[in-house]
């Protein structure tokens, strides 16, 4: 009989399959007591550590047992002079049928984000209930955040029953009151098992004090537990984290396989550049394989020579994820600064690193009762649902489909800490989302350096004012403004036009055309139009700005005295024969997202004026402009006001 080696046990231990694990549950509730006594009765103890846990029971004068076995896992000092758990503990053990990471986190509302951090890679989560207290505002705020972060197994272990006479009733009555809190979540797979974690009931071996429970122990239950499911094994997402090049004729492409399954000689298609090619090996340390799924890290060469670096994304042809810089996500606020919504930060999704603005903050969660409330930006270990922009398009699915792609952090640019996790929600359409341009208000009088803004309006002799033209492109807005803009500069006025095709040649030039992209655009026109307007500058913006929340937003940031609304209109068909050019290239499917043709133009509900090109020439346009900048006073000033 061949002998057994220790590079046999290693080969076997290595391919034993991995369960990841996380415990949570109000303060004394036994979760650090549950994990020492499943490592100690499951032989995964060191007989040097059991000494050293027995010396500081004796200190302690534990009562009960000759061993507490909280101390096996809480291993920071003061844990252990507070008896309490403070911060996520991680703990290996094996058996003979799998390997095992255990996240012991914090029950205390104050460590919601450790809670988050331990179970955001867990296979299964232990929720531990006092069967003395039952469920607690603290048991469903951790089952919600379990729920939250798409724990796909739950075990609701309801503990120290031996406190109760190991009493069925009283069990039955807990699980009856947390399946009534678990319809409104959505965990697909939740169990229930009665233990005493100080007594060992149910823990490693099936309790004799319970007969009538006749399921399995904690730890058969995690031992047979099917997790296959867990990985999503049909979309295809391989981040690329480094390009390989050991030698001129080898070019390979880095990372771990995030879902789905890939083969030799599958077409696979490169995000963001959209180039295809084939897959020509799949290399590993240990040699070639003919196929790689998640979570193997592993180096994918191509049949042909691409551009791409590490932030791209291998994908099936046929099956690809969102690629977009706009989306919504419940967030989780980990920093002890609170959200800045006027504040960039970086988000690390998948493999990428880039920036991101906060464009909403719909609603935070009142995570003991799960109602919504309003509220502002969000503070350490809060809940909310939030919309943001990227500055890079981002390539993701719903965290729900993808704990890989949908998922993502932020870090704050100037201290480097991990300010919040994310979890992308469903697809929602791009112009539903809202997109927020108002930073702090814009504050009108204040002077910008050493001349005073009456200063300016005596010299100039005029109000400085934004006149914001708005209307489908084609009805005439830049015409009308250029018009006006010889026209007031022959009488004398400093005035200047920002035209929104001209910016976005330099300023957006990087922008598109989405609902975020056209609200970006529209932000930087505002900053720039207010800069002018403090400079004593007329400003007179052509924007299509399709959206009326957006222009609220504008007329906010740049100060309700001085803008100005007109809505410039004209009938669509008359718009075509203006533009044919653009119109013709919206029929080819060549332009997207065109207001009055395939998304809606928000027409003003009280614009200052209102000019009907079809009705009247642009001489008269300019002209009734003027009369409304003379009887609001803007320009010229009255006789009084002038410079002497």
């Amino acid at each position: 009989m061949t002998a057994f080696t220790i590079e046999d046990f290693l080969r076997e231990n290595e391919q034993k399959e991995l369960l990841r694990l996380s415990t949570a549950g109000s303060i004394d509730d036994g979760k650090s007591t549950l994990i020492g006594r499943l490592l100690h009765d499951s032989k995964n103890v060191y007989e040097d550590v059991l000494a050293s846990v027995r010396k500081t029971s004796r200190e302690r004068r534990f009562e009960g047992e000759e061993v507490d076995f909280s101390l096996l896992t809480d291993g920071l000092k003061a844990e252990r002079e507070q008896g309490i758990t403070i911060d996520v503990a991680y703990r290996y053990f094996s058996t003979p049928r799998r390997k095992f990471i255990i996240a012991d986190t914090p029950g205390h509302e104050q460590y919601t984000r450790n809670m988050a951090t331990g179970a955001s890679t867990a296979n299964l989560a232990i929720i531990l209930i006092d069967a003395r207290n039952g469920v607690l505002p603290q048991t469903k705020r951790h089952a919600f955040i379990a729920s939250l972060l798409g724990v796909p197994h739950l075990v609701v272990a309801i503990n120290k029953m031996d406190a109760v006479g190991y009493d069925r009733t009283i069990f039955e009555r807990i699980r009856a009151d947390f399946e009534a809190f678990a319809r409104k979540l959505t965990i697909r797979d939740v169990r229930f098992l009665p233990l005493s974690a100080l007594k060992g009931d149910n823990v490693v071996h099936r309790s004799t004090r319970m007969p009538w429970y006749d399921g399995e122990s904690l730890l058969e239950l995690l031992e047979t537990l099917y997790i296959g499911s867990d990985h999503n094994l049909i979309d295809f997402r391989f981040p690329v984290q480094l390009v390989l090049r050991p030698n001129m004729d080898f070019r390979g492409y880095a990372g771990t396989v995030a879902s789905g399954v890939i083969r030799k000689g599958d077409p696979v298609m490169v995000l963001p550049s959209r180039v295809t090619s084939r897959v020509r090996r799949i290399v590993t340390w240990d040699g070639e394989l003919d196929e790689a799924f998640p979570p193997m890290s592993v180096g994918i060469t191509l049949e042909d020579e691409r551009d791409i670096s590490r932030g791209d994304m291998l994908v099936h042809l046929h099956n690809q994820p969102r690629v977009e810089r706009h989306f919504e996500a419940m967030v989780v606020w980990m920093d002890t600064r609170p959200m800045d919504p006027d504040h960039l930060y970086w988000i690390k999704h998948t493999t990428q690193l880039t920036k991101v603005r906060v464009d909403d903050i719909r609603y935070k969660v009142d995570v003991n009762e799960l109602h919504r409330r309003e509220g502002g930006p969000l503070s350490l270990n809060e809940i909310g649902r939030v919309v943001f922009t990227a500055h890079r398009p981002l390539f993701f699915d719903p965290y729900t489909q993808n704990r890989i792609t949908g998922s993502f952090i932020l870090i704050d640019p100037i201290t480097h800490a991990t300010a919040a996790a994310g979890m992308i929600i469903e697809r929602e359409p791009e112009q539903s989302l809202p997109s927020r341009i108002v930073g702090r208000a814009a504050e009108e009088g204040v002077p910008r350096g050493l001349i005073r803004p009456e200063e300016r309006r005596k010299r100039y002799g005029q109000q400085p004012v934004t006149v914001w033209f708005t209307g489908l492109t084609g009805s005439g807005k830049s015409t009308i403004a250029e018009s006006l803009e010889r026209r007031l500069f022959e009488a004398g006025a400093v005035c200047v036009v920002l035209d929104g095709e001209t910016l976005r040649l330099g300023l957006s030039r990087e922008l598109e055309f989405s609902a975020a992209d056209r609200a970006e655009h529209q932000r930087r026109a505002a900053e720039v139009a207010r800069v002018l307007n403090e400079a004593g500058q007329i400003v007179l913006a052509s924007f299509v700005s399709p959206d009326a929340e957006i222009r609220r937003q504008v007329r906010e940031r740049i100060g309700e005295g001085r803008f100005l609304e007109i809505l410039i209109e004209a009938p669509l068909e008359l718009c075509r024969q203006r533009k044919p050019e653009f119109y013709r290239r919206v029929e080819k499917g060549e332009l997207r997202e065109v207001p009055g043709v395939d998304r809606p133009y928000e027409r003003p509900s009280s614009p200052d004026l209102v000019v009907s090109t079809a009705e009247c020439s642009v001489e008269e346009a300019v002209d009734r402009i003027m009369k409304l900048f003379r009887e609001r006073g803007l320009f010229p000033l009255a006789e009084e006001e002038k410079p002497a």
